[in-house]
């Protein structure tokens, strides 16, 4: 059945969104594919569409509530009506406390947090109507407590209090809702903090490595495994749940 589902990913562009696209493109979904720009959304796309899945590119700032629902309903009418709904789009402004501005603070709560929630307001409906739906979303290791990331580690730990709240509320309709926490995983964003601190790459990711109990770090696909089964047909019956992918039992 899944051959005629749709999945929505936001920020798809690259890195972990992207993984998961082309992931849940070859599990049978047609796959929208959100980011900000929507020209950045182009190598995803070609990518799904060059082995042999179904791809819609969507340019969308999640954060503003029109933009979303216009989203929504071009994908509906496009693609058909969604029903798994992977809220990855994310953002940093990190800073020490004394130093976050506003504007830090704000833009990471907007994308983070107010586009999870206009994201699955706009989509439950499609799901609800369905009787069947999946969200997934993207939480981190930070939502714990992380130096330098009030901002992030307040935006993600929110994520956990959604799913769990969309896990209650939308269950009755045949809607699970579960979030992904991420430890380190090697993407473009995880480079921009190597440079941050004026580290090379791979000096990061080995130092990163030493304190993982696998020994190594994070790839985007293990992320994309783990919505692909939140996604399946056979995890119907786990819905509020936060699971740590990350190597190790915390961060």
């Amino acid at each position: 059945m899944a051959n005629s589902r749709v999945a929505i990913v936001t920020g798809a562009a690259r890195g972990i969104g992207a993984a998961t696209a082309k992931r849940l493109a070859e599990d049978g979904f047609a796959v929208a594919v959100i980011d900000l720009d929507e020209k950045n959304c182009a190598e995803t796309v070609s990518a799904i569409e060059g082995a042999g899945g179904k791809a819609l590119a969507v340019g969308c700032d999640v954060s503003d509530a029109e933009q979303v629902q216009a989203a929504v309903d071009r994908i509906a009418s496009e693609l058909g009506a969604p029903t798994v709904l992977v809220n990855n789009a994310g953002v940093l402004r990190d800073n020490l406390l004394f130093k976050m501005s506003e504007d830090d603070w704000d833009i990471v709560m907007g994308v983070h947090l107010r586009g999870a929630f206009l994201m699955s307001r706009a989509v439950q409906k499609h799901m609800v109507e369905a009787k069947w739906g999946r969200i997934v979303n993207l939480s981190s290791t930070s939502a714990l407590g992380n130096r330098g990331q009030a901002n992030y580690s307040t935006a993600k730990a929110g994520l956990q209090g959604l799913t769990k709240t969309l896990a209650i509320e939308l269950g009755k309709f045949g809607v699970t809702a579960n979030a992904i926490a991420p430890g380190f995983i090697a993407t473009d964003m995880t480079k921009a903090t190597a440079e941050r601190v004026g580290m090379g790459f791979e000096e990061f990711t080995q130092a990163a490595a030493a304190s993982i109990p696998v020994a190594r770090v994070g790839q985007p696909e293990d992320i994309a495994n783990t919505v692909s089964f939140f996604a399946d047909e056979r995890s119907g019956f786990v819905s509020g749940q936060v699971i740590y992918v990350a190597g190790g039992p915390k961060a």
